[in-house]
């Protein structure tokens, strides 16, 4: 059984489109009724419309098989008195969820990704904390790339943000405890004796995705079609229990290397 990553794992960073084995590697499961998560950190598109995107560019696979952060925002985030940071398209699905911006005296600062964050943004963000305001990531992504560059995560601002001002932090997506266990109540759709210790995770968040599957009990797949170029970039540098179990190229190398049918 798998949990699946999307960006950086199922389509690329660069043009979103599908990684080398990808389509394939989804349709495989299909044929074998191999049960599966598709576990996205997206948060600029609507679900439904980001789950349309994927199943246009041919990932074959319906609303029971994916969740993101933005199906739990809901129950984790009030909808009233929220200062957002992150992305114009963000914004906006935030805004057509009826969510209600303030940026005076917020109650929640709620993070997710964009690769311009001004200095501004960040004192801002800090004065809300010192004032009481709760600190929420919609992910805890540890770097996030695009155009060839590679930024500080969501996780990496929440860790700047704990330190700055000793606010503590919550997560909406990946790899919160809270994620993982909606993505295993959803999989027990498929199998209803599945545990986190029959997963297998196949995520280029090592630091972030993984770490926290491994430490719920799953078996870890770190491929380098994302965020890192290879994995002497990261693995050797890891804590020994948060090392991958396995390290592929991408989903390809998985098809033609790791023996899925006993998964």
């Amino acid at each position: 059984m798998y949990f699946i990553d999307v960006q950086g794992t199922l389509i690329s960073d660069e043009d979103k489109f599908p990684i080398a084995g990808s389509r394939e590697f989804i349709n495989r499961l299909n044929e074998k009724n191999i049960p599966y998560m598709v576990i996205t950190n997206n948060t600029k598109k609507a679900s439904q419309n980001f789950l349309a995107y994927l199943n246009e560019i041919g990932l074959d696979f319906d609303a029971k098989k994916y969740l993101d952060p933005l199906m739990l925002l809901a129950s984790r985030v009030s909808k009233e008195a929220v200062a957002a940071y992150g992305a114009a398209e963000f914004l906006d699905t935030l805004q057509n969820m009826g969510y209600v911006f303030e940026y005076t005296h917020p109650k929640t600062v709620l993070i997710a990704i964009k690769e311009n964050f001004t200095a501004d943004e960040y004192a801002q963000m800090i004065d809300f904390l010192l004032e009481g305001a709760k600190l929420v990531g919609m992910h805890e992504t540890s770097i996030y790339a695009k155009n060839n560059k590679r930024y500080p995560g969501v996780g990496a601002i929440l860790k700047m943000l704990e330190f700055a001002t000793s606010s503590s932090y919550d997560v909406v997506g990946k790899p919160s405890v809270t994620f993982y266990k909606e993505a295993l109540t959803r999989l027990r759709e498929q199998n209803p004796q599945a545990e986190f210790q029959d997963i297998t995770i196949i995520s280029d968040d090592v630091k972030g995705d993984l770490g926290g599957a491994k430490e719920l009990g799953m078996k870890t797949i770190f491929v380098t079609s994302g965020k890192y170029k290879n994995a002497d970039e990261i693995v050797p540098f890891l804590d020994e229990k948060h090392k991958p179990d396995f390290v592929y190229k991408n989903m390809q190398d998985i098809l033609s290397r790791h023996e899925m049918e006993k998964k």
